[in-house]
Order: structure tokens, then C-alpha cells, then sequence
């Protein structure tokens, strides 16, 4: 197992540096004449050139970031320096704060907060519960009636729930439900649209208007009406900041809403298909995380989070972070330049076979066992590390956790075809449906896929 001081040399202080390795013109070109994702070149110049490279797909160059103590650098020791510019996301989610910079996402981020950590979690756990076991009611039905489920929707019907229900204190209803089956449309289309943001939003501007009208709809009830059955939700803490912060407008109310509706469903429902997609290649891991304990015992809890942690490693929520440097500096010796673009690639750390031995195996044991995973905190950032990293971190693993209680000892999938490759958008999903039927039990004999037959 790497250990810390076998990561490569400690970041320096701002200096002079030796110049970033860049890859050569001749790999950029093969890579535009064979088509492939932006993680295929990543992966080359990670591969060429080390945890710190540098490669030009125009005039600028840009400057990719893999080794652990270059991304806790970037990331967290010196965020000031390193900012976002953009979001992908922005012709969705607006300036809410996730796309958010400087001193309005300070502000926006202090309010939050408080939401998602200590008494503001507890809050949700009954909202979460109560999800979970509705989605357990449709699973045992469709076993009972060998009906296909596509797995996928499954799992993104369950998250949309659990924070339409946090957001809301309302459990979601079926055109609730349809109508915001736009946001999967628009975040799918996301790489695809125009650089122009007012092109952009004209390009997925019928599916904007039904996300827009279901959160005025929303916004308004949190003014009008009492809350739902499951108390106020986040909702209403953003419609009381309005009366005393004035940036707290209707178009910001509504930009954090549709924030936290898409980061709080759409990494959720894509890493618990991936999980069920690793589980059906290695059946063993579910047998040994309910083995680990039984029914609610701390054990088996913490086996079931190591399977979320381990699907985590494989497909992190955020694949790609990019920053923007505003003054030179020197990261893990090299010299960097004001205004220069960083790609922090968590999806490449995760796969270092330094960092990770047998790395694209799936092995919950990492995450058990003392020496499983290596210890720098830049070694593992599923949902980004430092001032910026991801609020809902922890809500997103409850509520994967105690689904997964739920429906992990009742049911296994059993996919009638899998997806043939990964798509490499805000996050990294299974490009394909996910079509299965439920096996109310495992077979514990049932070969792990993962190894040759005998």
C-alpha cells in the first residue's frame, strides 16, 4: 500500500519551480482523429507525464492535476488561489451555489450550512426513511410479479423523492415527478450545448420552462401554505432569508432550489446504479457486507457504506473539477502560472495503481480494514475536499446507507442487459438503460463474474 511519503514530493510555497511536463501535439492529435472521451487524453497525459501534466487542445495550456498533494494544494490549502470561473451546469442551476463565486457563495454557503451537518441532518431522517421504505414497498411488488424495473430510474426515482421531501415536507407526486424529468434531459444535454450561455438556455429552453414552473409552483406554496406532513423543509429556510437579505430574490430562491434538486438526486440515483451494475460482476461483496453484521448492527452498516465508498472510488460524483489560477505559484514543484486552467481529476487519482493497488478491481475491503486505502485526503475526494467540497456529502451517504439497508437482503437484480460503456458528463453515468428483474434472494452460489470460471 502507497503511504504519504511515497506520493511524490510535498507541495511547495509560492516560488519558482521547475516548467510542467506537457504532452506533445502528436497525442492530442490521435486522440481527436480516434474520437474518444476527454478522460481518454487525461488518461494518457496522467499516464506520459505524472501526477502534474500539462496538454493544449488550442492556443492555451491547461494543466491537469492527479497527485494527491497537487489537488490538497489546489483544493484546499490554497483555494483563494485556485477559483472556479464557470459551471457547466449554469444554463440549469443558474447562480446558485454550487456555480456561485467570491464573497455571494460565501453567503450562499453560510446558509446552507448549517442544513447538513449535526441537528440540521437529523432533521431529514424520517423524510429519508420514509423513502427508502416506499421504494422497498415497489421493489417487493415487483418481485412478487416478475415485472421488469429499469434500475436506474429506480434509483433516481428514490433520490428525487428523498429531497423533494427535504426540500419540500412533501412526499413527490406522479406530476411532480414527470415534469422533472426534465432535469435529467437538460443535464444529459449539458456537453452538448452551445458555449454561449443565452444559446445554451434557447437550446433546452422548453424543458427550462417546466423545471422553472414546478419551482415557482413550489416557491409559492412555501410562502402560502403550511407546511407538508414531514415539517418545513430547505425550501422555506431560503424563502425566510428573503425577509431580511435582499439578494435572496425569486430568480436566486429559485437557482439554489434547482441547485440542490440536481446535486441532491442526480449523483445519488447514478451511484447507486453503478453499485447494483458492480454488485451483479461481484455478487460476493453483497454476501460479505450482510454477512459483516445483522439487521441494523453497526457492522453491517459500516459494510454497506464501504460499498457506496468503494462505487465512489470507481465513478467519484465529481469526475472532473476544474479551477483557475489567479497568481503564479509552485504546486509539488512545478511552476504554475497566473491564469492558468487546472482539471483536477479525482477519476484519475481514484485508478493511480500507486495510490490504489488492482485499482479498477471493486474491493470494499479498502475501505474496512486499517491499511485498505491510502491516507493522504488528497487520495480519495468522491465529492471534492477543502472550502468548496460538496455540502450534501453527508446526506448523500445516509440515504444511500439506509436504502441499501432496505432492499440489499430482500432483493438482487437480475439485468436482462447492461449498459457497454460509461458517459462522461457532470457525472460519470452508465450510458444505457439498466433493465432487470428482482430475484427476491441471492444465490449464494451464483459465480463472481469478476474471476475466470473454473
Amino acid at each position: 500500500m502507497a503511504t504519504e511519503a511515497s506520493l511524490g514530493p510535498l507541495p511547495h510555497a509560492s516560488g519558482t519551480g521547475r516548467p510542467v511536463p506537457e504532452a506533445e501535439p502528436a497525442l492530442v492529435e490521435r486522440w481527436r482523429s480516434g474520437g474518444g472521451e476527454l478522460v481518454d487524453l487525461l488518461s494518457q497525459v496522467r499516464e506520459g507525464l505524472g501526477g502534474v501534466a500539462a496538454f493544449r487542445l488550442g492556443p492555451d495550456r491547461t494543466v491537469l492535476v492527479t497527485d494527491p498533494h497537487a489537488v490538497q494544494h489546489v483544493l484546499a490549502r490554497h483555494a483563494d488561489q485556485y477559483v472556479k470561473r464557470s459551471h457547466r451546469a449554469r444554463p440549469l442551476i443558474g447562480d446558485g451555489v454550487v456555480a456561485a463565486t467570491g464573497e455571494a457563495w460565501k453567503r450562499q454557503r453560510r446558509l446552507l450550512q448549517s442544513q447538513f451537518t449535526g441537528t440540521g441532518m437529523r432533521r431529514y431522517e424520517q423524510r429519508i426513511g420514509e423513502a427508502a421504505r416506499i421504494t422497498a414497498e415497489r421493489w417487493a411488488g415487483y418481485a412478487r410479479t416478475g415485472q421488469t424495473l429499469d434500475v436506474g430510474q429506480e434509483m433516481r426515482r428514490f433520490a428525487l423523492d428523498t429531497i423533494w421531501r427535504s426540500l419540500t415536507g412533501h412526499p413527490l407526486d406522479d406530476e411532480t415527478e414527470r415534469e422533472l424529468g426534465s432535469v435529467a434531459t437538460v443535464v444529459a444535454a449539458l456537453p452538448t450545448l452551445p458555449a454561449d450561455g443565452a444559446d445554451a438556455r434557447d437550446a433546452v429552453a422548453a424543458d427550462l420552462a417546466r423545471i422553472d414552473a414546478v419551482a415557482r409552483h413550489a416557491i409559492e406554496a412555501a410562502r402560502s401554505e403550511a407546511p407538508g406532513p414531514d415539517g418545513p423543509g430547505l425550501l422555506h429556510v431560503l424563502v425566510d432569508a428573503a425577509a431580511e437579505r435582499p439578494e435572496y430574490t425569486d430568480q436566486l430562491i429559485r437557482d439554489e432550489l434547482i441547485t440542490l434538486l440536481v446535486a441532491g438526486h442526480e449523483t445519488t440515483a447514478t451511484t447507486l446504479t453503478w453499485l447494483y451494475l458492480l454488485l451483479d460482476r461481484y455478487p460476493a461483496t453483497r454476501e460479505q457486507a450482510l454477512a459483516a453484521g445483522g439487521e441494523g448492527s453497526p457492522q453491517r452498516r459500516q459494510a454497506i457504506q464501504a460499498l457506496i465508498h468503494e462505487t465512489l472510488r470507481l465513478y467519484p460524483s465529481a469526475w472532473i473539477i476544474p479551477r483557475h489560477a489567479t497568481e503564479d505559484d509552485t504546486v509539488a514543484g512545478y511552476a504554475i502560472e497566473a491564469g492558468t486552467d487546472i482539471l483536477v481529476c479525482p477519476y484519475l487519482t481514484h485508478r493511480d495503481p500507486e495510490l490504489w493497488p488492482d485499482p479498477e478491481r471493486f474491493d470494499p475491503r479498502r475501505f474496512t480494514t486499517s491499511d485498505g486505502r491510502p491516507t493522504h485526503p488528497g487520495a480519495y475526494l468522491p465529492f471534492g475536499i477543502g472550502p468548496r467540497a460538496c455540502l450534501g456529502l453527508q446526506f448523500a451517504l445516509r440515504e444511500s446507507t439506509v436504502l441499501l439497508e432496505h432492499l440489499l437482503p430482500a432483493h438482487t437484480p437480475a439485468f436482462r442487459s447492461l449498459p457497454t460503456k460509461a458517459a462522461y458528463s457532470i457525472t460519470v453515468r452508465p450510458d444505457g438503460p439498466t433493465p432487470a428483474t428482482l430475484q427476491p434472494k441471492a444465490d449464494a452460489d451464483r459465480p463472481d463474474r469478476s474471476q475466470p470460471s473454473a
